[in-house]
């Protein structure tokens, strides 16, 4: 349970819907009773308290608690008299049914408190038609609404209130749990005498769940810019990110050597090792350090073997299980101990849901569906669209709806408009309608087999016994809604008998529930035939808006990374972008997810495979965070040759941002792997060290992400090439003699940088030739300062002119957080990019007079000019701004 619910907060929605509804049941039966109200009528506007504050109002601080169960009995009470007023006018009240319900969807995009309003004058009026209320009684109605509703405060403030400590330490376990199925899986796929595939298969879905269970971790986790405490939170998120990437790493080096020659002694290592890391108690993390030098000293053995020539591959992975054990003593040890050293006090705890998540999930479809809507409203009458689309859709289906549902069952005809309520709320394409309506008419069917046996097991008149399964039903629905929507539709549809056994024979209660299966049906697909005709959002643009977001997510990545090396105290968050691409990786995979999976003879399997591709790289991003995270302080020629590097890839995501926009082929993409591999080739001449081991490990990296990343933009349609200056010298060897005899060749004064266009170099001073490029280290393992070829020229300065800098303000004095637009002397857009920590960066500007516009979330565009010089040496121009 803790590993499928972190934090436990689907067990917490649970709990409060068993307070809620126990409460406001008994409190709606005592005012009843005090009122000389009906029993029936008291319990159903007194349960509705209960039952909406526990779904609608999940706050954690007494004060927007009180405010928001407070309010639900004013609009609540107000709609029980209208309904009470026009129950005699069936078309009027009909009518009102179709509008409270598109004004709910209306109201749901102004915040919690205007969604809650529209439920409760939804219920209300559906409540009033319900239980026939006389207009004489709606005072007493009010204040049974209004009791129950101070009383489920009290209750949830008692007996739900929050505790972001214990919720912190919850995750903390969940996490572990996770770690230990991993290693468990390990075990077994070291066993000589397991099942392989089966075993390798294990431990892929056991790598999964980690990476589910880490991503809802994280984005439960506080932000570091707004936490109480930032060196903390940013701790806790570091520490959570290494151990998942060491534990993922583990995984992945098993699943090699499952299928290699282990030799006996250095396998046992291995399993007593992996054996340790799933047993170890929480605090003793650190005991894996032993297991992991016993392994390293197994393959120590292995390797001084006569016959080891044959097990290198085998070698080298017992290798990184040690060290990727000790990693994770480390990391998991710290991140521990941080969640132990947490203050009690609830405001200093860095621990709160973040946007990252959806229902205490990873977020799904919304945010892309959402970016879909915001870009095709334009101007004019269409900027009304995202405001009025949802109750567009509500209001029509509603219409259809109730026609026939009246014909089905004059009575019950409100049926079909819960179908078309639950159909909308929450889902953004047809596929997820579709699949909630699958969802639903099986949680029916079940919810209505189990509801039956418990009524005739029951029997008629135990009053107390059918309010314990009512309670039980919701609760239980309630607790599994987030894990399966069939969940809750067994639980509620179990209840609701027994609710209905109240008042309809037994024999006549099959056809009671098939009316109810028609009519729900009906609101479903109608709701989702309206959705997919009236301003329709393409499933296919809306999972292309999702890559996008991907491939923006590594933009970010790379852009961090580039600031990171170039200035190593910049505020920059390798881990936290690496996250980002994560995120945005379950937004694909939930969109790419096919409603029913076809054979492969019928239905191609190119999603499958963009999917994988996205996959492998989001890997790779992970990896490159941890490695790429360090001090590094480059030599001017690795220096530009990284930020070449580093502009191309910024350069390729861009390209494929605009045929991902557009759907068509633009810029090809221009693989910069080439240029890693002579980067890394000239990293060799580099002191060892464990920073030059990890500036490797990141080239490699980020090289097989830009490789990956190369074949998903091939599928897309973009021509893929290499970019890489002169290729004539290829070995390291042939690039410093080019490098050498560049530097020391005499050029004439009109001689040009091989750029058409570029400023000329001037010799130097009495015409003596220029000395060759020094190897100039100023930290421990700095890497050599070797020329690249074509060293006469900078590498930016054939594609433009760049320009960089800061954004700052008054209240914001670490940076702003934007885009900027750079527009030029005709007012064509000719570049943009992000503005992160309060720095930024173009590439590829004209020489010329240009305008740069600034667009922040805290402050109103900004524009300035700027007049961009020729290219200097491949210097970029400074320009900072201030907001």
């Amino acid at each position: 349970m803790l590993a499928a619910d972190p934090g436990l907060g689907q067990l917490q929605a649970g709990w409060r819907t068993l307070v809620a509804m126990v409460t406001s049941l008994a409190v709606g039966y005592g005012m009843a009773t005090a009122l000389d109200v009906p029993a029936m009528i008291g319990m159903m506007v007194g349960g509705m308290m209960g039952l909406m504050s526990a779904f609608a109002v999940a706050e954690n601080t007494w004060q927007r608690l009180s405010r928001a169960i407070l309010w639900m009995p004013f609009p609540y009470a107000a709609v029980l008299w209208l309904a009470a007023e026009l129950h005699d006018d069936r078309g009027l009240e009909i009518t009102l049914m179709v509008v409270a319900l598109a004004l709910t969807f209306f109201l749901a995009r102004f915040g919690q408190l205007s969604l809650l309003t529209g439920m409760m004058l939804f219920n209300g009026l559906m409540v009033g038609m319900m239980a026939n209320i006389p207009p004489a009684m709606t005072g007493k109605a009010f204040s049974i609404a209004l009791v129950s509703a101070v009383a489920v405060l009290l209750t949830r403030l008692l007996l739900c209130c929050p505790m972001p400590r214990e919720d912190l330490l919850r995750t903390q376990r969940a996490f572990v749990v996770e770690a230990r199925r991993v290693a468990d899986a390990a075990v077994e796929a070291l066993d000589p005498d397991a099942d392989q595939e089966r075993a390798v298969r294990r431990m892929a879905r056991a790598l999964h769940h980690l990476n589910v269970t880490t991503v809802t971790i994280d984005g439960r986790l506080a932000r570091p810019e707004v936490a109480a405490d930032p060196d903390m939170a940013e701790l806790l998120h570091r520490h959570l990110f290494d151990a998942e990437l060491a534990l993922r790493g583990i995984g992945r080096a098993v699943q090699d050597l499952a299928r290699l020659d282990v030799p006996p002694h250095l396998r046992e290592a291995m399993t007593v090792g992996l054996v340790i890391a799933r047993d170890t108690p929480l605090g003793s993390a650190q005991g894996l350090r032993p297991a992991a030098e016993r392994i390293r000293l197994q393959a120590d053995r292995v390797h001084a073997l006569p016959v080891a020539g044959g097990r290198t591959e085998t070698v080298e992975a017992a290798y990184r299980v040690a060290h990727l054990l000790d990693s994770l003593a480390g990391s998991l040890s710290r991140w521990l101990a941080l969640g132990w050293s947490t203050p009690d006090s609830p405001a200093q705890v860095p621990f709160q849901p973040t946007v990252a998540l959806e229902r205490d999930r990873p977020a799904g479809s919304a945010a892309a569906a959402q970016r879909v809507l915001a870009a095709r409203t334009g101007k004019s009458w269409r900027r009304a669209v995202p405001y009025v689309r949802a109750p567009l859709h509500a209001g029509i289906a509603a219409a259809i709806v109730c026609p026939l549902t009246d014909a089905i069952d004059p009575q019950r005809f409100y049926w079909g408009l819960v179908g078309v309520m639950i159909t909308l709320f929450g889902t953004n394409t047809t596929h997820e309608r579709l699949r909630k309506f699958g969802h639903r008419m099986a949680g029916t069917v079940i919810g209505a087999v189990l509801g039956i046996a418990l009524l005739h097991l029951l029997g008629p008149g135990h009053v107390y016994g059918t309010l314990a399964v009512i309670v039980a039903g919701i609760t239980l629905g309630a607790w599994g809604m987030q894990r399966a929507y069939a969940l809750w539709v067994v639980g509620l549809v179990a209840a609701l008998v027994q609710l209905y056994g109240l008042t309809t024979p037994y024999d006549g209660m099959d056809h009671l529930l098939g009316e109810r299966l028609l009519d729900n049906a009906l609101g479903i697909l109608v709701a989702t035939a309206c959705a997919a005709l009236i301003f329709p959002l393409s499933s296919r643009r809306i999972t292309r808006e999702a890559e996008r977001g991907y491939v923006s997510a590594v933009d970010d990545l790379v852009s961090q990374l580039a600031l990171r090396w170039e200035d190593p105290d910049a505020p920059v968050r390798l881990r936290g972008a690496a996250r980002a691409v994560d995120s945005a990786l379950f937004q694909v995979v939930s969109l790419a997810r096919p409603l029913v999976r076809m054979p492969l003879g019928l239905r191609g399997r190119e999603a499958d495979n963009r999917t994988a591709l996205l996959t492998t790289a989001t890997g790779h991003a992970r990896a490159l965070a941890a490695a790429a995270d360090i001090d590094i302080d480059l030599a001017p020629r690795p220096a530009e040759r990284f930020a070449l590097v580093t502009s191309t890839l910024s350069s390729s995501l861009r390209a494929l941002d605009r045929s991902l926009t557009t759907g068509e082929p633009g810029e090809g993409w221009q693989r910069v792997s080439p240029l890693i591999r002579e980067m890394r080739a000239d990293l060799d001449a580099a002191p060892p060290g464990p920073r030059a081991t990890r500036m490797r490990t990141a080239l490699r990296e980020l090289a097989a992400l830009d490789e990956t990343l190369a074949g998903y933009a091939e599928r897309c349609g973009l021509t893929v090439r290499d970019k890489s200056p002169d290729r004539k010298a290829c070995s390291p060897m042939q690039r410093r003699t080019q490098a050498l005899l560049a530097e020391w060749a005499p050029r004439p004064a009109a001689a040009g940088t091989g750029c058409a266009g570029g400023s000329p170099r001037p010799p130097r001073a009495g015409g003596s030739p220029r000395p060759p490029a020094a190897t100039a280290v100023t930290r421990a393992e700095r890497i050599p300062a070797v020329a690249p070829p074509g060293a006469g020229a900078s590498p930016e300065s054939c594609a433009g002119v760049t320009v960089a800098g800061t954004v700052r303000c008054d209240a914001h004095p670490a940076g702003c957080a934007g885009w900027i637009t750079v527009i030029d002397a005709r007012g064509k857009r000719v570049a943009a990019g992000p503005v992160r920590s309060g720095r930024y960066r173009v590439d590829g500007l004209r020489p010329g007079s240009h305008t740069l516009v600034v667009a922040a979330g805290d402050h109103a565009p900004h524009a300035e000019f700027l007049h961009v010089p020729g290219a200097r040496e491949g210097v970029p121009v400074a320009h900072d701004m201030r907001l």
